[in-house]
């Protein structure tokens, strides 16, 4: 009896170490988050059902409830539809698509996976996007039969844009075009003349078929051409260890807790970097420091280092003002803190964003008010070509400028994304309405800053004269008031040609005029300016000045100049005083813009020859009320003009 009891207790013992072996071994895994995009109808579900399959991810009473509904379905192929397996809605069922982002976990002896299965349709883009935020790498489905479509082209921006890793772009239903390699090679050639134009680091090709199984987990019998991996192998051995950013030290406090009456402890999860005990720290936004004591398990356990993405417990020697929403970051590596910022964001509300709305801002473990000060350009994301708009619409991308209440730790997403990215919640109904991700703001791409146009001249030895021909006697002289006539818009909108068409108008009538060309005044005036931020902000202001003095001569100044930046158009106004000032928008479609190019410069801006170019690589900030609006693409030049001479009739400038 006793002999039985030890048999007993070491098999339970040996079954035991041995549980807790297989255990150890799943914790060492590797975990790989990847997304599935493409068309509708491309197989996502599909493939992914097949992956599940294959590798034993799928458990029995799933199998029978998949079998079961397979045969309600009626599948042409098999007894069982795998695309089943990820269209868990009813509607996605009754309709044959995916609607949700559907998420799946499956492992192999090699590594753990979490599978973002998202919707193909264009109006889902949102739900896409929140499953691709997260992802190491995504998998972008192109039918065989169909080619790339806008939709491929779609994803592959979005990929990029999220800063996923590594794209694989698996051609399916390989099977519909018997298996031809030209098929497959013409499909790759065109694919990556788009991507070349995207920051898109690691690309690979696979073609399957994800009906049968071809290249999915097995090498295909059927296309011997092919020399490359499955997908199953490519996504178990693609390298994503050095995905990590381990350098910039970044850990969002979520909570703050008393240990014991004298200890503090910061708990949060560290989304970059290594923290250890003795690292110095900076608390974030206030500047404070200290020097960690001890790190914590989620455990309570002592740790020599905390990595991404561990929760942790972080003990400070000193007693620091800390509370949620700070950030930890290491002493001699700090994020620039702002509150004005450019982030690329996708619009996810069926309403409008309203520029000056207030929004709650949620970025990493804490919340802002603030709100989109300007929408500085939509994405065509078919076509990669900027679009001048005012507002974003549910599921379009765009650039725009980020105002916030109190200022914070800014990261480009490019270098951490957890701390580089945000939502936009509204804060009445509480539900959000965008994501966006924080951009790596060039200085000379940013907006001028406000100094020189403030500054006081160089020697204080300088005094201004006064004309002894007063202002009425230049009216009474010359049978009109004085004024300027602002025209702003993006190349190629036509703003020089109607600043010289007006011109010759004004002249012919017998007024005294002077058209200000931006090109002209960069070959002279100002042919020591450049075209970044801070250039374009000097040609305009001293533009201004001349302006003023034209006006002051009793002229009429007609200028045409992009002045991208708002700022400096109200600057230039506030120079030649507002009563004389007025902005004129002339808008055009930017496709429109690029072909009245007459020297290429949306081209070489496009291929980037030509940096800091409005519209392209570039903002350029849409007049909020101009005095006048013209639409250049619906209406004549002479139309346009005609316009101008009333509106200079309007505001008392020419007599009426």
């Amino acid at each position: 009896m006793k002999a039985t009891s030890n048999t007993t207790t070491t098999a339970t013992d040996a079954a035991t170490a041995e549980l807790q072996d297989f255990l150890a071994r799943q914790e060492r895994k590797d975990l790989l988050r990847f997304v599935t995009a493409g068309s509708v109808d491309d197989g996502k579900s599909t493939l992914i059902g097949r992956l599940l399959f294959e590798s034993q991810g799928i458990f029995e009473d799933q199998l029978a409830a998949i079998r079961k509904a397979s045969g309600r379905r009626g599948s042409a192929h098999a007894d069982l539809d795998l695309s089943l397996v990820t269209d868990g809605l009813k509607a996605e069922r009754e309709q044959g698509i995916t609607i949700d982002v559907a998420y799946r976990y499956f492992t192999t002896p090699r590594r753990k996976f979490i599978i973002a299965d998202t919707p193909g349709h264009e109006q889902y883009t949102r739900n896409m996007a929140t499953g691709a935020s997260m992802a190491n790498l995504m998998v972008i489905l192109i039918d065989a039969a169909n080619g790339v479509t806008t939709q491929s082209r779609r994803h592959a921006f979005i990929g990029a844009l999220l800063g996923i890793p590594h794209i694989v772009v698996v051609v399916n239903k390989m099977d519909l075009v018997d298996y031809d390699p030209d098929v497959f090679a013409r499909i790759r050639e065109e694919f990556a003349d788009f991507a070349a134009k995207l920051e898109i680091r690691d690309l690979t090709f696979i073609p399957v078929s994800s009906l049968y199984g071809d290249n999915v987990v097995r090498h295909s019998q059927k296309m011997p051409w092919y020399g490359g991996t499955t997908l199953l192998n490519h996504l178990e051995t693609v390298h994503i260890a050095s995905d990590r950013n381990l350098i910039d030290l970044r850990l969002p406090v979520q909570y703050v807790t008393r240990l014991d009456d004298k200890t503090r402890g910061l708990l949060g999860t560290i989304a970059s970097g290594v923290i250890r005990p003795g690292d110095e720290v900076t608390i974030l936004p206030g500047g404070h420091t200290g020097r960690v004591q001890r790190v914590l398990g989620p455990g309570g356990e002592e740790l020599a280092q905390g990595y991404p993405p561990q929760a942790v417990t972080v003990v400070l020697e000193q007693d620091v003002d800390v509370s949620r929403g700070n950030l930890l970051v290491r002493s001699n590596n700090v994020p620039p803190v702002e509150s004005r910022f450019d982030a690329m964001v996708v619009w996810m509300s069926e309403g409008l964003l309203e520029t000056g709305r207030p929004y709650y801002i949620k970025h990493a473990t804490q919340i802002v008010p603030g709100e989109v000060s300007a929408v500085r350009y939509r994405i065509d994301v078919n076509t990669l070509h900027r679009q001048a708009v005012p507002t974003l619409g549910l599921n379009e991308i765009g650039r725009c400028a980020i105002h916030l209440h109190r200022p914070i730790a800014l990261d480009p997403y490019t270098r951490n994304r957890q701390t580089g990215s945000f939502i936009l919640i509204d804060r009445v109904t509480h539900n959000t309405v965008g994501a966006g991700i924080l951009l790596d703001r060039k200085p000379s791409e940013a907006a001028p800053s406000p100094e020189r146009w403030t500054s006081q001249p160089k020697s204080e030895h300088v005094h201004r004269h006064t004309s002894r021909i007063t202002p009425e006697q230049r009216t009474e002289r010359l049978g009109h008031n004085p004024g300027t006539l602002w025209l702003t818009g993006l190349c190629g909108s036509g703003k020089s040609t109607l600043a010289y068409a007006l011109e010759e108008r004004l002249f012919q009538a017998g007024h005294a005029c002077a058209v200000l060309d931006g090109e002209n005044l960069r070959l002279g005036l100002n042919k020591d300016l450049d075209f970044s931020g801070e250039g374009r902000s000097e040609n305009i202001r001293r533009a201004a000045q001349v302006a003023q003095t034209l006006n002051e001569a009793g002229l009429i100044a007609i200028c045409a100049f992009i002045a991208p930046h708002r700022l400096d158009r109200e600057h230039a106004r506030d120079i030649v005083g507002p009563d004389r000032f007025f902005e004129v928008h002339t808008d055009a479609p930017i496709d429109l813009c690029r072909q009245r190019d007459p020297h290429g410069l949306y081209e070489l801006a496009e291929s980037g020859e030509v940096q800091f170019f409005p519209g392209v690589t570039a903002p350029y900030e849409r007049p909020e009320a101009p005095a006048l609006h013209l639409d250049t693409e619906g209406a004549t030049v002479e139309q346009c003009v005609d316009r101008l001479v009333e509106l200079l009739r309007q505001k008392g400038i020419l007599p009426a």
